[in-house]
């Protein structure tokens, strides 16, 4: 978002968010309506079943990685890559058939268990003169996940070593077996860092503004600090000051649009995975405490609870009664995707599919699953654009896993 976009946010939200509730339904990937268990409270999903086919061309860059979680593309045109397991590799290039090296790294503190370990990836935008990146984490100390922790790195200039810098911001919640971790990064259009996160299933989190879990945070690239123009920058709880967005689930995928929109996935429990745009200070309505009745980590209720939360931002999209356990997100465009300029790609896990979801005035318009997506590679997890305008995902199967280039079919 643009500052002027921020303000207009923050102006919405101190009227209430006035009419947010009844917004357009969200819609759903096969056709289906929020379950029943999640009664009145549910945000509803129309009816939008998948559009025919989409043909695309799917070449192999890199193979015999494990659990490859997020990439990132250097300006010489080699590729970074996370493994979960808690090892850095570089591709040579970005084209099929890329050789592939391990980076040197102490990565011997990542708490590699569960969901969690060496996950987002995020190139600086200044790379080309400092050669810094950043990794988001699960941090072990002693045998015992401590916090979830964004680091920043430099790499060696012929890419076989990279050297710590120092911690961006720690303190993130953690799951002890490491569940809902998130943790994927973007930049946004004024160069503020965004991280996605997760709420290490624990009911209370999302709610909780002071908590960094279960929500979009927006901060310092350099310090991890809040900034000011954040919408609850006048807090006096620091971790407060660098929330964007609250009630989020579990966020494995975050990206900005060429509107400056900010745009995340994420993981419903049973039903209802969503893709959301984030609005400054929204709250986006997951509440497993049920408002502190329950201590228990009650999966049954809304991902939208618009009941308990009137004001809640209902999803631009959502799986419904099924779940794909939607991953990254990522946006296509330019002459590279004819006639899918601004569509959303997400990658699904369970689903082992890409997901194209077309837009119209930020509206989801279809649903498209690329035919050759389907299966054929299992699990896919990451999802970026190349600076060539292709579309480059990762599969997360834990045996010769492969990064893939994916280009309309000609």
């Amino acid at each position: 978002m643009t500052r002027t976009r921020y303000a207009v946010a923050l102006l919405a939200l101190s009227l209430s968010l006035a009419g947010v509730a009844g917004c357009s339904p969200a819609p759903a990937v096969d056709g289906s309506r929020v379950p029943a268990s999640a009664g009145a409270s549910g945000a509803s999903a129309s009816t939008l079943p998948v559009e025919g086919d989409l043909d695309v061309r799917v070449e192999v860059v890199a193979s015999g990685l494990e659990h490859p979680w997020d990439l990132g593309f250097l300006p010489d045109g080699r590729v970074l890559v996370t493994e979960r397991p808690g090892r850095l590799k570089l591709l040579s290039s970005a084209e099929p058939g890329a050789s592939v090296t391990q980076v040197e790294a102490d990565l011997a503190d990542v708490g590699a268990r569960g969901e969690g370990g060496l996950m987002g990836l995020l190139v600086q935008p200044d790379f080309a003169s400092s050669r810094a990146f950043l990794t988001c984490r699960t941090h072990d100390v002693g045998g015992s996940l401590r916090d979830i922790r964004i680091v920043r790195w430099q790499l060696a200039a012929d890419g076989s070593a990279a050297t710590r810098l120092g911690d961006v911001l720690t303190g993130l919640p953690v799951a002890s077996g490491g569940r809902h971790s998130g943790c994927r990064m973007a930049i946004d259009d004024t160069g503020a860092l965004l991280v996605g996160t997760g709420d290490t299933a624990v009911g209370s989190i999302p709610q909780d503004r002071t908590s960094l879990g279960g929500k979009v945070l927006r901060v310092s690239l350099q310090t991890g600090e809040g900034l000011a123009d954040n919408p609850f920058a006048t807090s006096a709880d620091a971790n407060e000051r660098r929330v964007l967005s609250y009630g989020h689930r579990n966020i494995q995928g975050i990206t900005v649009d060429a509107e400056g929109e900010v745009i995340t996935a994420e993981h419903g429990p049973s039903f209802d995975d969503e893709v959301n745009q984030i609005r400054a200070g929204g709250n986006y309505g997951w509440d497993p405490s049920r408002g502190g009745e329950q201590t228990a980590y009650d999966e049954s209720v809304s991902m939208t609870d618009i009941a308990r939360f009137p004001d809640a931002v209902p999803a631009r999209w959502t799986s419904g009664e099924t779940t794909q356990a939607i991953c990254a997100v990522a946006v296509l465009g330019g002459d590279a995707w004819p006639g899918l300029d601004g569509a959303l790609v997400v990658t699904a896990l369970k689903g082992a599919k890409l997901l194209v979801l077309p837009r119209r005035d930020g509206e989801v318009t279809a649903v498209k699953v690329p035919p050759q997506s389907n299966g054929p590679f299992g699990r896919l997890r990451a999802a970026r654009v190349g600076p060539d305008g292709a579309l480059y995902v990762s599969t997360s199967n834990g045996s010769d896993d492969q990064v893939l280039r994916i280009t309309p079919a000609t």
